[in-house]
């Protein structure tokens, strides 16, 4: 039977609140029964909250009633009890929990509410299949670690705002619903019920809002932005995720850099304890993708990538010669003592990774025995594998692999090659934290698919002024002034100077593609802001999953995010998306087209 709690039901503290020092003392605690130990003359409970377990105790001194009651709880009941803290015995010390050396004798206990089974223990979800955790999602929010995880990101929540407030940036909100701008992923859309068939877009992120805030002279702007984006998703990526935004005026991009490195620095110190050295290391987009093969490279470990076009460019392997006639090159990395373990098998597999990721194959050099071995044997000489084991710093042990393509096509393949080889061979430090600025990132991005130049970050992003002549006539030469954090090889923040001037925004748009009907229809609103006396700003956007997720040390959102999505981008919990009633799609004049089914087969 459910009872209730009265005025006289005041807790006085939180479980894992209740040590020695309450010794004596009447304590009232609530929380959810862990599991129920019946010793027959003995019961105990353990009695868990958001802070942890504390252990309650029914003896033969115990009323009766209050006894019979603690016989028939179970797990996840939720129980209000009262009682005195006592020292446990000798042999009953839990040195694994704060409250170990404590248990509270019942005078009083209240069944708030019954539980039946549930479907797993909520203390081992560990060993539950994902998608029964995340079904139950409310069950497997109680584990320990998640409860920690949800914990902590208050707690950096909390340091990121009074960090801020600190350096006078206001706390702005921007609209949630807005008009559709193109920002590099596909808009979540909203049909409007009053403006039929006219669509609000759910913000990829408040970019052209905070920009008008400093238009509007509001100097520095924060905001723990809600942003969404419709694209597939991956270990760290949400359909819908939380930036930690910030846009500040007359500032230079040092300005920005420097007061993102405080409040990284002033997060780890006061939520993890660790001092994080600053300023952080610098490095170009170029040299990150010519010594890593990525523009977030994990510089934790070295095996960073060669460039052996110069020495075999006259190679008799037509792989390595047609790749650097045609403009490309012969790039490689070394895995010091890694040749046992970087077997024949093993290097297969990783070809055919890398034939996944667009490379045409890779080759490889296995100093196992006395001599060195290499898959393209019968194209070269043995004094020329000798001078390419020179040139490459090979010793007994090692393997090497080379990768022959167009840049675009061999940096990254033999980046992820790298990755996977830094996990393989546990070249990768744990509790290490490497922090990272990307500079200087190309304006625009060539798209095969619809022929013409992208901006790698967004259309509102300020080239560098050596730059400007080739706006129009050389857009691959143009470098932005953007930058990127990166820590262990993921991206944390991204963030730009932005144009002011709207002539330049003009210019910028035209380079893109745009006709003067689409920037007066996507952007017009903005480049006529812009004629009204724009002050010279820029601004970041720090992810703040990402950043959570890195500080609890966990490799999926998932695990940081109450509530996440799954790869197809639904909940399986509540079962979002889901159909709408045909009186909700009428109202919005929205009608649905099946897909037809695929004729069958005759």
């Amino acid at each position: 039977m459910t009872e209730f709690l009265t005025e006289r039901d005041k807790r006085t503290c939180y479980c894992a609140e209740v040590t020695e020092k309450y010794i004596g003392d009447e304590v009232c605690v609530m929380g959810w029964a862990q599991r129920q130990r019946d010793l027959g003359a003995l019961i105990f409970i353990d009695l868990r909250d958001r802070t942890g377990i504390v252990q309650l105790a029914f003896d033969e001194n115990s009323d009766r009633e209050i006894f019979s009651k603690a016989f028939g709880v179970r797990a996840e009941y939720v129980l209000a009890a009262r009682g005195v803290v006592r020292p446990r015995g000798e042999g009953a010390i839990n040195p694994n929990l704060p409250t170990g050396k404590i248990e509270i004798f019942v005078k009083e206990m209240k069944i708030l509410s019954a539980a039946q089974t549930p479907p797993f223990e909520v203390s081992d979800t560990r060993r539950v299949k994902e998608e029964t955790a995340l079904k139950y999602r409310y069950l497997d929010l109680k584990r320990p670690e998640l409860q920690r995880n949800m914990k902590m990101r208050h707690d950096i929540a909390r340091v990121i705002r009074q960090y801020f407030y600190e350096n006078g940036f206001y706390e702005i909100e921007t609209p949630m619903m807005i008009k559709s701008t193109p920002e590099g992923a596909r808009d979540y859309l909203i049909p409007s019920r009053v403006h039929k068939g006219c669509f609000y877009a759910l913000p990829q992120s408040p970019q052209i809002y905070k920009q008008l805030l400093m238009l509007a002279g509001f100097d520095r702007y924060f905001q723990l932005a809600r942003c969404f984006r419709d694209e597939d998703l991956r270990a760290d990526r949400q359909p819908e995720f939380t930036q930690i935004d910030i846009e500040m005026s007359f500032v230079t991009q040092e300005d920005i850099m420097k007061i993102n490195e405080g409040l990284i620095a002033r997060a780890f110190r006061e939520v993890l304890g660790i001092e994080i050295p600053l300023p952080m290391k610098r490095m170009t987009y170029a040299d990150a993708m010519n010594r890593y093969g990525t523009d977030k490279p994990d510089t934790r470990y070295g095996m960073e990538l060669q460039d052996l076009s110069e020495l075999l460019k006259d190679s008799s392997f037509p792989v390595f010669s047609s790749a650097i006639e045609s403009g490309g090159s012969v790039r490689a990395i070394v895995a010091k003592n890694a040749a046992s373990v970087l077997t024949r098998k093993e290097m297969d597999k990783l070809t055919e990774h890398a034939k996944g990721i667009g490379a045409h194959g890779l080759a490889y050099i296995r100093w196992v025995d006395d001599l060195p071995t290499c898959s393209f044997a019968k194209f070269t000489t043995e004094e020329e594998l000798n001078e390419l084991v020179r040139a490459l710093g090979m010793e007994r042990g090692d393997a090497a692999i080379f990768c022959a393509d167009k840049n675009k096509v061999a940096l990254p393949v033999l980046g992820a090659i790298r990755t996977i080889l830094a996990r393989k061979l546990n070249l990768i430090p744990e509790k290490q934290y490497d922090f990272l600025w990307i500079t200087e990132f190309p304006f625009f991005e060539w798209n095969e698919e619809t022929n013409h130049w992208d901006a790698m970050h967004h259309p509102f992003t300020m080239p560098l002024e050596e730059c400007l002549p080739y706006l129009e006539s050389d857009p691959g030469k143009v470098r932005a002034r953007c930058y990127d954090m990166v820590l262990n090889g993921v991206e944390l923040l991204s963030g730009s100077i932005r144009i002011t001037d709207w002539t330049l925004q003009e210019t910028m748009f035209r380079a893109l593609g745009l006709t003067p009907e689409d920037i007066d229809r996507k952007f017009g609103f903005l480049v006529e802001a812009y004629k009204y006396g724009a002050p010279p700003h820029g601004g970041s956007a720090m992810g703040l999953d990402r950043l959570v997720m890195e500080m609890c040390g966990e490799d999926s959102l998932r695990d940081v995010v109450a509530f996440p999505k799954v790869q197809n981008a639904s909940e399986l919990m509540s079962q979002c998306p889901s159909r709408a009633e045909p009186s909700d799609l009428a109202a919005l004049g929205i009608s649905i087209t099946e897909p037809e089914k695929n004729a069958e087969k005759g």
